[in-house]
């Protein structure tokens, strides 16, 4: 039974019934239009209240987590529950209008007193529902009934498409009065119902001054059994279910098929609801929150006649709003009678409906309506409501009974206006401002209080859209604000004004066309052009058009010639006619004056010549006379025609336009839109003319798109995140924007605060990255007051996630627009790709599309790549390289785009989109082209349903959610997956082996291998090795290892490159926000800990920074739960704010969170002295415990896997930490400095991991070698090479022994050890580059590039430079490009010669200085900055060294104890010496005082663990110079020679070269002149001149900078 049940509510017909009453299911009506039908019953008018106020709070809910889904789940909660009980106790609910309902009960007069009763009980129970519910989301749902009995007329009427139907008669007028009596929770009787009624059973309460009653409850007799009563009831309602069906709610459940019968009711129901029925993939696709235009229209008939006289002018009103409405897409959702008049509401944009320019139409629609009702027999007042916003659009009612209704704040607005504006075409202030009608088409009407409207707002009468033209109204809409620049439209301007200068110049006419989408600026390029264009020896005339412009014949020349006739200005006719027969009484004779009266609305009498002439005639007398009257004009002054919305001119003055131009020289400009339809030939012929020229315009570029944000907000900057939300949101269209920012602004997101320096500052968690993105210098000097008393930076709240912000109104409307001119399927794949969010892949879109196969999908999204909804990219360098090309804001066409020839237009079509299907095989990652679309195509979804797509794809890309096969597929926080379960499907046994093998875990097999087979048998280094003899084994061993990945045929060396950042961004990203929106927080913190620790890899610290924010929201959700998994997240949160905090050089706050880490792990630093000397002594007993083991090859089990998920983190904490302490002045830090590292090497041999032993050894020994213990670092530093001399041959220890090569050759260049830097360096390249490892292979050759840079070996160097900057530029590494500038400026400055100009250097540090990876990055922007200072200083630009040199300053707090930081505050100590020298010439006076601190600071750096040997040459150099400065030649002879026995041996042949310059320099009686250096520069040669022998390598030598000074004149 229930087989054969669910089986007919599958039918058509069913669900077609569903959305109708038995009234219609089962009437037997006369296929006449109008047909009247008479019966008796009983209605009930239930009213719902709070549904209004709900919807209005969904409607502007501020994220896209809440919308139609819970909206539509609360509404049908409570009105199923009131549909049940009325179909229970056998009602028929006629009609769903909003939040109320209409039922009947059909049946016999004699059976009115019964039903009554009946009806009575059921009010009753439905008040009992709402007392004892509580309310969801504050809602306070109570309910207000009214009951009427009598006599119902049913009319039935509509046209050949669609029927409608109203019940009329005095007991509907009696059902609406009872309930507007109701009070909250009220049952009502009309006086009608109270008279038939069976009053011994009621008990009442009577209504002063009315007949109607309350009803307080029912008294029946204590015999009375209500169950034998209702089932006697009920067996006079013809279809109450009975017998088998008797557990029905309804009898129309299970309609049996019927073609005939389904056919009639689908006339009834509108074709959206039958598309959703016939598609079953769009189930609940009508149920939103969307911008609809409604528009209420009511007609009052002259008498309440009946229904037979009446219902004619229903039919004759309905068929014509019913043709009106589908010119414009709208439709008539209700149509119903109350207060003695006919109401239809009708809605503009219900979902697949959406039309550009919705609003006008409605408003045209609306005036058409009223025009032609008004005129209709027995009509008496006609009065529509317009208006415009955010409604719930959806199906409201229960599964066996429900309808498509609109709800909301709007809906209500027109009704009202309707109601209290009787007589006239009313709207709101939304419909006013979205029509884009000129002003006088529209009047404002004084404000009435409305019943349930709180603030309508101001109210509009629309006067009629035929007016007469009102000269002096078409103005261009927009003023010019002369401290408002006209942004990013420079070319654009820059073409005019040339173009202007050729016309005045010339005799022949020009027009410049400028095409543009809605909202790219179009008007207010015009208003620019129209301040521009005044002069003296010309005129210029700018006027702006509408829709309505285009429909009025000859209007466009019209109001030209109005305003050439100076007409413009007049205020009455009489003042235009004595105007017009002055300028015209030359040029025409007085009796054709007339022809003027309708154009110009004069009045010359009609002459009897004029009135036979014929229409054509008319016009062409008209022609004529504008055409002498512009050539008269002409000879006097120029004219300069500017037209604003081109595209809506008519086709008349197109032809006149045409004749013009070849006629007369006119300069015509005017903006359009591109032509939705062919443009006529005249517009055709002018825009193939060859004078003129049409200009395509394209989206604004992002700075300017910041620029705009920065003016319109006041502000100096704007955080980054509101800069990339608004910059990718609005595509580059200032509408956009505008609308984004105002959306931000009303939901209160935007904060201004007073700009602090960064001196001022108390750096915490939550500020360390002040990411302000800033307007453009050329900006700041052209907007006018911008700087002007603006002290204020804007930032975000707190809370806010840009992201899942809802996008306004506006612009869901256009995107809406977009969707629904697609077919259901493509709007389906859209919706389905909306889930998957921005950015996906074709697979993952493939899996989640419901029964799709790939060929279907392919050629979709081909199509939807040519309709510019989607772009494609092959992988993800591609999308990123157009991500950062801007999109051509400017292109000259000499032909119109939209004439492209037709011949063969179909078949080229075809070819075209056959290509685009190839490229989207060939393409794996899709993009969505714009945000808003894929945010208003994400909002269609019912939350069952996204939760349903999301966990598919969540389930989908869970399998790949790891690192990359080159990496070896584990986690990105080591051995994470194991310590949390967060996965949805199971794994499988080769999943498990496979991240097993990478977290070190190895089959029997494979140990038992790995024993046998090692990259070389060696025995290690026998007693005590010299230096030479490890150098020259480990040499030999790595030119071993290079052999035999080159020649071995194991698979040691991976096929591609790592794909870890494009996993992250198109896999782990998505995957982590598929679990935020499932509701799952613990997974989604466990990927957002995943992407911020692979970010921190990929040496991107602001993204870390971002997802650590994301992670922090989720650990705050997560805090009542506890488990151990929740504490292991919690300390990798720690352990990962600290590495950021390191990175960015925030020591103190490294510190903190790394403690912080280690005490979640069971691992408490010591705080004080006492503590750190008892940790010391267990840490060294276990560290000989540890040492011995390992000595004596004692085997033992390896922890278990949650275990080693501890000890990597601790080993990360205790690495970072040891390099904090080293930095530290304070002696006794240098003892924690000590126990942090000898804790990390216990740490890594506590996990028997080859990898995390070798770096604990290296770290310990460069930790000793820069504190100056040398037996203790070289002894670990053999013990870090024998290990590697033992690993397998696999590929993991391939990169073991890579890594120490590479590590070796840093660690030997912070020594000193030149030589043995450059071997281990050229190998570890070697090892990097088969490896495939492009991040690796770029670190190494910086570091490799600066030894050979300190050798002078020039020819190597610039090979390496040469590998550094091909590599950086295939793999988009800015780090990389940024070193291998900072290399170019110190080859200039310290080599003698150019490779890349200074002024290529500084061009990329201006256009990447706001790079997130360099800004966040310690060191490398501190060096930048640093050389072009000192370049400036030594042409002694001090105004330019200062720019530079404060930019620096601000970096220098940022200490990291690394060797770029050592490189970079180097020099930009170099540059405050040369500050120094000037500010000596200067006998400044605090000099003394400057010169001191240098001296200080210099010795301090010297002091520090963290600065190598290798920079105390450059260090000494300095303070010699500081002391020559202020006259200490006996400290600057001792540091001369100390920094000279330096370089002698370290083999620094570039600073020693430098410092004998200097000192044969500082010791002889030469002076140096004022521009040496300037001479020098301009001399230096190119590397091309030197490579080719025509310059001396010797002579380069000599291209130094030679430090002045003069001791005689020394003042101190």
């Amino acid at each position: 039974m229930n087989t054969r049940r669910e089986a007919s509510q599958d039918r058509a017909i069913v669900k077609i019934a569903a959305h109708l009453p038995d009234l219609i299911v089962y009437g037997d009506f006369s296929p006449e239009r109008p047909s009247v039908d008479y019966f008796d019953g009983v209605l009930m008018f239930v009213d719902i209240s709070g549904f209004t106020a709900m919807t209005e709070k969904f409607s502007t809910a501020m994220y896209m987590d809440r919308g139609a889904e819970q909206l539509v789940e609360i509404l049908n909660h409570y009105i199923s529950a009131i549909v049940e009980k009325v179909l229970i106790f056998g009602g028929d609910i006629l009609k769903f209008a909003g939040d109320a309902l209409l039922a009947l009960w059909k049946v016999e007069r004699r059976q009115l007193k019964n039903i009554i009763t009946v009806v009575i009980k059921c009010s009753l129970e439905i008040h009992g529902l709402f007392e004892t519910q509580e309310s969801e989301e504050d809602l306070d749902v109570r309910v207000k009934i009214g009951l009427a009995a009598g006599h119902i007329t049913m009319l039935v009427f509509g046209d050949e498409s669609r029927n409608y139907f109203l019940v009329t008669g005095q007991a509907v007028d009696d059902v609406r009065l009872a309930q507007n009596m109701a009070q909250m929770n009220d049952v009502i009787l009309s006086p009608n119902c109270w008279q038939l009624c069976d009053r011994s059973m009621i008990e009442i309460e009577r209504i002063p001054d009315q007949r109607a009653v309350k009803v307080n409850f029912l008294k029946p007799p204590s015999t009375f059994n209500f169950d034998e009563f209702f089932t006697k009831c009920m067996t006079f309602m013809d279809y109450y279910p009975s017998g088998n069906h008797k557990n029905l709610l309804r009898l129309a459940c299970m309609l049996e098929s019927d073609p005939e019968l389904e056919l009639s009711l689908q006339k009834y129901v509108m074709e959206s609801i039958l598309k959703q029925i016939d598609d079953k993939q769009l189930r609940g696709y009508l149920s939103e929150l969307r911008p609809v235009t409604i528009m209420f229209v009511n007609l009052m008939f002259k008498d309440q006649d009946k229904a037979e006289v009446i219902g004619s002018a229903i039919q004759d009103a309905c068929v014509h709003i019913n043709s009106v409405l589908r010119v414009f897409r709208g439709q008539i959702n209700k149509v119903f009678m109350f207060d003695k008049g006919c109401s239809f509401l009708c809605v503009f944009g219900f979902p697949g409906e959406k039309a550009p320019d919705e609003v006008t139409h409605a408003l045209e629609s609306a005036v058409d309506i009223f025009d032609f009702c008004s005129q209709v027999h027995k009509i008496h007042t006609v009065s529509i409501g317009v208006a415009s916003g955010i409604v719930f659009c959806g199906i409201v009612g229960h599964s066996v009974r429900h309808e498509y209704t609109v709800i909301g704040q709007k809906v209500n607005i027109a009704a009202r206006m309707m109601m209290y504006y009787p007589g006239i075409v009313t709207c709101d202030s939304v419909t006013y401002n979205g029509s884009n009608l000129p002003a006088y088409f529209f009047k404002e009407l004084p404000k009435k209080v409305m019943k349930g409207v709180a603030d309508s707002g101001p109210v509009y009468q629309c006067l009629g859209l035929n007016e007469k033209v009102m000269f002096g109204m078409a103005y261009l809409i927009c003023n010019r604000n002369e401290g408002y620049p006209l942004l990013g439209r420079d070319k654009e301007i820059k073409y005019f004004m040339c173009s202007m200068k050729e016309f005045l110049m010339s005799n022949c006419s020009r027009v410049l066309m400028y095409e543009g989408l809605s909202g790219y600026g179009k008007s207010q390029i015009l208003v620019e052009i129209e301040y521009l264009a005044q002069g003296e020896n010309h005129r210029t005339i700018a006027i702006g058009l509408t829709k309505i412009s285009f429909h009025q014949n000859f209007n466009t020349i019209q109001i030209l010639m109005a305003n050439v006739l100076g007409l413009d200005t007049c205020k009455h006719y009489k003042e235009r006619q004595t105007n017009l027969q002055n300028k015209v009484k030359a040029l025409l004779d007085e009796k054709f004056h007339c022809l003027l009266n309708d154009i110009f609305h004069v009045q010359f009498p009609i002459s009897r010549e004029v009135s036979k002439m014929s229409t054509s005639r008319k016009q062409k007398q008209l022609e004529a006379l504008f055409m002498k009257i512009l050539e008269r004009t002409v000879k006097e002054e120029r004219i300069i025609f500017i037209i604003d919305e081109g595209q809506f001119i008519d086709p008349a003055s197109w032809a006149f336009m045409e004749k013009l131009i070849r006629s007369v020289p006119v300069f015509i400009i005017m903006s359009l839109s591109p032509f939705i339809d062919i443009p006529c030939a005249a517009a055709s012929a002018i825009m193939k003319n060859r004078n003129t020229t049409y200009v395509t315009l394209g989206a604004m570029q992002p700075k300017d798109i910041r620029n705009k944000v920065c003016l319109d907000l006041n502000v100096r900057g704007i955080p980054k995140e509101l800069d990339t939300y608004l910059v990718e949101g609005s595509c580059g269209i200032p509408f956009y924007c505008e609308e984004l920012l105002k959306n931000l602004d009303h939901h209160r997101v935007l904060v201004f605060q007073a700009v602090e320096s960064e001196e001022k500052i108390n750096v915490t968690w939550n500020n360390l990255f002040r990411n302000f993105a800033m307007p453009t210098e050329e900006f700041k000097m052209l907007a006018f007051g911008y700087n002007k008393g603006n002290e204020e930076v804007c930032n975000l709240t707190s809370d806010v996630r840009l992201k899942n912000l809802s996008p306004p109104a506006s612009l869901k409307e256009i995107s809406l627009v977009q969707l629904d001119s697609m077919s259901l399927s493509h709007q389906m794949l859209v919706r389905c790709a909306a889930i998957t969010g921005l950015t996906f892949t074709t697979e993952l879109l493939f899996e989640i599309l419901p029964c799709w196969n790939m060929k279907v999908m392919i050629n979709a999204l081909a199509t939807l790549v040519e309709s510019n909804v989607f772009d494609c990219f092959r992988n993800r360098k591609e999308l990123q390289v157009a991500l950062k090309q801007n999109a051509t804001s400017f292109e000259v066409n000499y032909r119109s785009l939209s004439l492209r020839p037709t011949e063969g237009m179909a078949l080229g079509e075809e070819e075209e989109l056959r290509e685009l299907e190839s490229e989207v095989i060939e393409c794996h990652i899709i993009r969505f082209c714009r945000p808003m679309m894929q945010k208003t195509a994400y909002e269609l979804w019912l939350k069952d349903q996204k939760k349903a797509m999301h966990l598919k794809c969540a389930r989908f890309l869970e399998e790949n959610a790891h690192r990359c096969d080159h990496c070896r597929s584990g986690d990105f926080v080591p051995f994470h997956h194991f310590t949390v379960d967060i996965r949805l499907n199971t794994l499988d046994l080769d999943t498990i082996r496979k991240m097993a093998r990478f977290h070190g875990f190895q089959t029997e097999e494979e140990i038992t291998f790995s024993r046998i087979e090692t990259l070389k048998k060696s025995e290690g280094f026998s007693g005590n090795p010299s230096f030479e003899e490890v150098r020259e084994k480990i040499l030999t061993f790595f030119d071993i290892v290079i052999t035999r990945m080159r020649t071995s045929e194991e698979d040691i060396t991976p096929l591609e490159n790592c794909q870890c950042e494009e996993i992250v961004e198109i896999v782990i990203i998505p995957l982590a926000h598929h679990f935020l929106a499932l509701g799952e927080n613990n997974k989604a913190l466990y990927y957002f800990l995943e992407i911020a620790s692979a970010y921190l890899i990929l040496g991107d610290n602001y993204m870390a920074y971002i997802y650590l924010n994301e992670g922090e929201r989720m650990l705050k959700t997560l805090k009542k739960e506890k488990s151990w998994s929740k504490t292991f997240e919690s300390a990798t949160f720690y352990t990962l704010k600290g590495q950021v905090c390191f990175n960015m050089g925030q020591m103190v706050i490294a510190k903190k969170m790394l403690r912080k880490a280690l005490k979640l792990l069971n691992r408490i630093f010591p705080y004080n002295l006492i503590s750190l000397f008892l940790q010391t002594h267990v840490e060294k007993n276990r560290h000989f415990h540890y040492i011995n083991k390992n000595q004596q090859a004692q085997e033992s089990s390896p922890p278990g896997k949650k275990r080693l998920a501890q000890l990597y983190q601790q080993t990360t904490c205790f690495s970072l930490l040891w390099q904090i302490y080293s930095l530290n002045y304070f002696f006794h830090y240098k003892y924690y400095s000590h126990l942090a590292a000898m804790m990390q090497v216990n740490t890594a041999l506590e996990t028997q991991d080859d990898f995390q032993i070798i770096k604990a050894y290296l770290d310990y020994s460069l930790h000793h070698h820069l504190a100056g213990y040398q037996g203790t670092w070289f002894k670990y530093e053999i013990m870090a090479i024998e290990h590697i001399f033992n690993l397998p041959e696999k590929r993991k220890s391939i990169e073991i022994v890579t890594y120490v090569a590479h590590a070796l050759s840093y660690i030997k260049l912070l020594m000193g050890d030149l030589d043995l830097a450059i071997d281990l360096g050229s190998r570890a390249h070697k090892m990097w580059a088969l490896l495939q490892n492009p991040s690796k292979h770029c670190l190494v050759l910086c570091w490799l590039s600066k030894s050979l840079f300190l050798k002078n070996r020039y020819k190597q160097l610039i090979q390496v430079l040469g590998w550094l900057w091909d590599l950086s530029v295939a793999e988009e590494h800015i780090f990389s490009k940024a070193f291998f500038y900072f290399i170019c400026l110190d080859i200039m400055l310290y080599s003698g010669f150019v490779y890349r100009t200074f002024e290529e250097c500084l061009e990329f540090v201006y256009q990447n200085e706001d790079n997130r990876i360099l800004k966040f990055q310690s060191g490398i922007l501190l060096g930048l900055y640093s050389c072009v200072a000192i370049w400036y200083a030594r042409l002694q630009e001090w105004d330019n060294f200062q720019v530079f040199s404060n930019r620096a300053k601000s970096l220098v707090s940022r200490r990291t104890p690394t060797a770029l930081y050592c490189v970079s505050i180097c020099r930009y100590m170099e540059g405050q010496v040369l500050y120094l020298q000037k500010q000596i010439e200067e006998q400044s006076e605090n000099a003394q005082d400057i010169g001191v601190d240098i001296l200080k600071n210099l010795e301090s750096l010297m002091a520090q663990n963290t600065t190598g040997p290798v920079f105390y040459p450059r260090l000494y150099h300095l303070m010699a110079y500081v002391c020559i400065l202020m006259g200490d030649g006996q400290n600057c002879n001792l540091f001369l020679s100390t920094a000279l026995q330096l370089c002698e041996t370290q083999g620094n042949v570039l600073e020693k070269c430098w410092l004998n310059m200097s000192k044969e320099w500082w010791y002889s009686s030469s002076e140096l002149t004022e521009d040496q250096w300037l001479q020098t520069v301009l001399n230096l040669p190119s590397w091309e001149k030197v490579v080719s022998g025509k310059v001396n390598m010797q002579d380069i030598q000599k291209n130094k900078f030679l430090m002045r000074v003069n001791i005689l004149d020394n003042p101190f």
